[in-house]
């Protein structure tokens, strides 16, 4: 089955589209005279490939340290190595950095040199996951555009560290350890332009404060979130994809028309407590309720508009457009009800 492409997908892959003709052209540029010159600047512990002269691989090295990086380097490739310490020593010359990958490493806050990221001025995506942080690194540089924290310690984000982050458009905070008390109202101030936030697998039991405004995915499963606030989704109207799998929601957490919301494209409610579906909106594409409490389907009831209205409107009215509905792992039992197919015309696939 082929699914829509949502336009926050769209807009992703418009980006990595830009990017890739940008380091296309940085090295199809390039005189093959020079290349001898890049080589032999080259840190002896890393790799620098002839045709991409402005990345450095010091990936997979056993890595303690970072090495002396040279002007050129716009790529820097760290991660799977054992290094503590970000100082400000390497990163002298390396004014033109717009990307680092420090994955897999063993950085510490304390390890981190005051100062040192903030210097670098044109970078624009920062990979630090998988390492031993306790909170949010900062200050951060005003360029950065994403920002992926996942899978450290961190359990504290610090008073205004992203309200200087206004390029920022993805931030991963994915498994750590956030408390509700971690996210005041005020923490996510200054990210006017966010469109991807993860918060999945931490431990929050509210729906956290102050959402920026712009988000168009927010992925929060494997929490413990028990209640949707009433008008929760009115403070971030753009919303499209909305992951909450793997929460504590039952019917009375949700207010009655709490995933009624318009922007809403992709609905995920997978393994929560729910014993019947919430009401949805007629723009709703994806549905996921999958492995909830749920015994029975009624189209007539969920149907986010009347089935006699549908009917007159035809094809081309104003019918929902519901294309994936997931319902496996509850005690429903088939067939299909007939009316769920009368309201959901545009079905390609139930899984019950």
């Amino acid at each position: 089955m082929i699914l829509k492409v949502s336009t926050s997908l769209l807009l992703l892959f418009l980006i990595n589209s830009v990017w890739t003709r940008t380091v296309r052209q940085v090295y199809d540029d390039l005189d093959p005279e020079h290349w001898s010159h890049y080589t032999s600047e080259c840190p002896q512990e890393c790799f620098c490939p002839p045709s991409f002269p402005n990345a450095l691989y010091c990936d997979n090295k056993g890595l303690k340290e970072i090495p002396a990086i040279p002007a050129r380097i716009w790529y820097l490739y760290l991660q799977n190595n054992l290094i503590e310490t970000l100082s400000e020593k390497p990163f002298v010359n390396a004014t033109h950095l717009r990307w680092i990958n420090l994955n897999k490493n063993k950085i510490t806050n304390n390890g981190i040199e005051n100062g040192v990221l903030s210097k670098l001025k044109r970078l624009l995506y920062l990979f630090l996951e998988d390492n031993e942080l306790e909170e949010v690194p900062a200050p951060l540089p005003m360029s950065l555009e994403q920002l992926r924290l996942a899978r450290n310690k961190i359990s504290r984000i610090p008073e205004g560290v992203f309200s200087n982050l206004e390029n920022l458009t993805m931030l991963d905070l994915h498994q750590n350890s956030l408390l509700d008390s971690a996210l005041q109202s005020d923490t996510f101030q200054g990210l006017n332009n966010l469109m991807q936030l993860n918060i999945a697998k931490n431990e929050l039991k509210k729906m956290p404060l102050s959402i920026p405004a712009n988000t168009l995915q927010l992925f929060l499963d494997n929490n413990s979130i028990e209640v949707i606030p009433e008008n929760y989704f009115s403070a971030i109207p753009k919303v499209t994809f909305l992951r909450l799998n793997y929460n504590k929601l039952s019917d009375d957490g949700i207010p009655p028309n709490g995933f009624n919301v318009s922007s809403i494209l992709d609905l995920q409610l997978s393994h929560n407590q729910l014993t019947k579906i919430p009401p949805i909106n007629a723009h709703l594409e994806h549905l996921h309720l999958d492995h909830n409490k749920i015994k029975n389907v009624n189209g007539t009831q969920i149907c986010p508009v009347s089935i006699a209205l549908e009917e007159d409107y035809g094809y081309y009215g104003n019918i929902p457009r519901l294309r994936y509905l997931r319902l496996d792992g509850n005690e429903i039992q088939p067939p299909i009800p007939l009316d769920i197919m009368i309201c959901f015309r545009l079905l390609q696939a139930v899984v019950i």
